[in-house]
């Protein structure tokens, strides 16, 4: 059929063609996995020992009020007594000026029927 003509046939280059570039060559940037990793778990630890610390210090400022408070009792005690016992006398001294004209009147004489002590109660407004 055909006899003389001659077919040139496509042929890779000699040598070969270069090689396919098929993988992502990306520039490493910033730090490993790994570095971050073991960033945040020393950042983490830090940020507990930090947290130990300031229980520790809040637990002995607790402490340290709660034996100031038992120290102060005592002096609370005896000026709420104090104080106590300067409103009695106010209050006796103003029945008295008021109760004046009333005869058989005893001013600070208990209203209750009862020998035990009852302490006024006051309201501070």
């Amino acid at each position: 059929m055909s006899e003389g003509i001659t077919y040139k046939q496509d042929l890779p280059p000699q040598g070969g063609y270069a090689p396919i570039r098929y993988k992502r060559n990306m520039p490493v940037r910033g730090p490993s996995g790994v570095f971050l990793i073991f960033a945040t778990v020393g950042i983490s630890a830090f940020g507990f020992w930090r947290l130990g610390q300031g229980n520790i210090e809040r637990r002995e400022l607790a402490r340290e009020r709660a034996w100031s408070r038992i120290y102060l009792t005592p002096l609370l005690l005896a000026e709420s007594d104090r104080d106590m016992f300067r409103r009695d006398r106010a209050s006796v001294l103003r029945e008295n000026l008021l109760m004046k004209d009333v005869p058989n009147w005893e001013a600070g004489k208990s209203v209750y029927n009862s020998k035990r002590y009852t302490p006024n109660n006051y309201v501070v407004m």
